[in-house]
């Protein structure tokens, strides 16, 4: 099954927990602190795998978790950072922020990767808290958490060479023809409904891909008939060939459906109508095409565009459509520079300071995930890891921020399940 769309949620990994130890040799009577550092939590990383060509893999599992960090260990023994984990996603595929909708990574190229989420970092040992006169620190860090995000991927199809037109102008029969690439054809509107890739090998060596988009309708670019799910796999191409029925059968105007496609890629994007074009007027074996024909080439004579009569049901003209897009592709990609036309944007991590204060009567409630994991970190049996813990409120302005909100001696104070009562430069353990 063909997927290109698909949104999942990363969770990277926590890091490991510092360790509160001592040396313990039986020579060492007095050894000092040895608790070593939590490691590293997991990243999500995407990378591109040249043998992938849908994301099928994402249809169904939603979730993505990376290992967190090992806790640190006594002897000084630093804890295993957690293994990142690898999500492998085909060539095209673009990585947006859900809730924004934002460009995070646009990995075209095989071997192309991207962290997304990234692992915490692991907490300090007891080790590193040791001064002049806090000799046994009986307390450590606790790791930090990963990024959490949700993602939505989307696939671009790499060719070098796009079909476009209306449904039922014979896009998928061309393809058949001149590729070994295997589209459902049958005589009926959006029989494709998916785009197809296939290589073409012209009779001169030459060889380029060329992709089958489903055809398109009036209102494409606001997403009529599922128009963005397919105008996006036109993205990449660097030429297009314009499939038009000539035949007139369906009691349209060729003229007119040469003008409306494009006014379709031009609203969507106005890089795609800037892109080069071949007329591939097909059908031309049915004796009403003569006329539409004419008026066609005309038409396009204006804009400087190559009309090319060809039956695909009787491969009529084929061959030389497909040499002239050869040598026309060698042309443009002697100066083609893929643009990404968004900017890269680098997924905002939330200061690991941030915090907000919020009042309820007479209790002012703090609220960080730094805070969680200071409280996580704190002995509040030992007065050093109490000092250090309010050392670090003021150190992080947690104090002042509560002092300019109206705190005063005696207020109630409360982080996650705790509270403290202030009382003037301290804040005592209350319950």
């Amino acid at each position: 099954m063909f997927v290109d769309k698909a949104e999942i949620h990363l969770k990277a990994g926590k890091g490991g927990n510092g360790m509160v130890a001592f040396r313990r040799e039986i020579y060492v009577p007095s050894g000092g602190p040895a608790g070593g550092d939590g490691g590293r939590g997991g990243s999500i990383i995407f990378e591109v795998d040249e043998g992938m060509r849908t994301l099928m893999d994402f249809r169904y599992k939603k979730q993505y978790t990376a290992p967190n960090g090992e806790d640190g260990k006594s002897k000084n023994m630093n804890g295993k950072d957690g293994e990142d984990l690898i999500l492998r996603v085909p060539p095209g595929t673009v990585i947006r922020e859900a809730k924004t909708g934002k460009l995070i990574a646009d990995l075209v190229k095989p071997g192309d990767r991207k962290v997304v989420a990234q692992g915490g970092r692991g907490g300090k040992g007891n080790t590193h808290f040791k001064t002049a006169t806090r000799q046994a620190p009986r307390f450590a860090l606790a790791g930090e958490h990963g990024d959490e995000l949700s993602v939505i991927l989307e696939l671009k199809m790499i060719a070098d060479v796009g079909l476009v037109g209306f449904p039922n102008v014979g896009k998928s029969t061309i393809l058949s023809i001149v590729t070994s690439a295997n589209p459902k054809i049958a005589n009926y509107h959006f029989t494709t409904l998916k785009p197809n890739l296939g290589v073409v090998k012209t009779k001169y060596g030459d060889s380029f891909v060329l992709a089958d988009i489903p055809g398109l309708i009036e209102g494409a670019h606001e997403g009529v008939g599922l128009g963005h799910e397919f105008l996006r796999h036109v993205d990449r191409t660097k030429l297009l060939i314009h499939v038009i029925d000539v035949s007139g059968i369906e009691g349209r105007n060729p003229i007119d459906d040469f003008y409306k496609i494009n006014d379709e890629l031009k609203l969507y994007s106005t890089k795609l109508i800037e892109k080069p074009q071949v007329v591939a007027a097909n059908k031309v074996d049915i004796l009403q095409s003569t006329e539409h024909l004419k008026a066609l080439e005309e038409e396009l004579k204006k804009l400087d565009i190559r009309v090319f009569p060809i039956s695909a049901a009787t491969n009529k003209g084929i061959d030389e459509l497909f040499t002239y897009v050869a040598t026309m592709l060698k042309e443009i990609e002697e100066n083609y520079e893929e643009e990404i036309e968004e900017e890269i944007y680098e997924y905002e991590r939330e200061d690991r300071y941030h915090f907000i204060v919020t009042r309820e009567e007479d209790v002012f409630i703090v609220e960080g995930k730094f805070l969680n994991r200071l409280l996580y970190s704190t002995n509040f049996d030992s007065m050093e890891s109490l000092t250090f813990f309010q050392r670090e409120l003021r150190k992080r302005g947690v104090i002042d921020k509560l002092k300019e909100m109206g705190m005063k001696n005696g207020d109630l104070v409360k982080i996650e399940d705790i509270e403290f009562e202030y009382q003037d430069y301290e804040m005592e353990y209350y319950d």
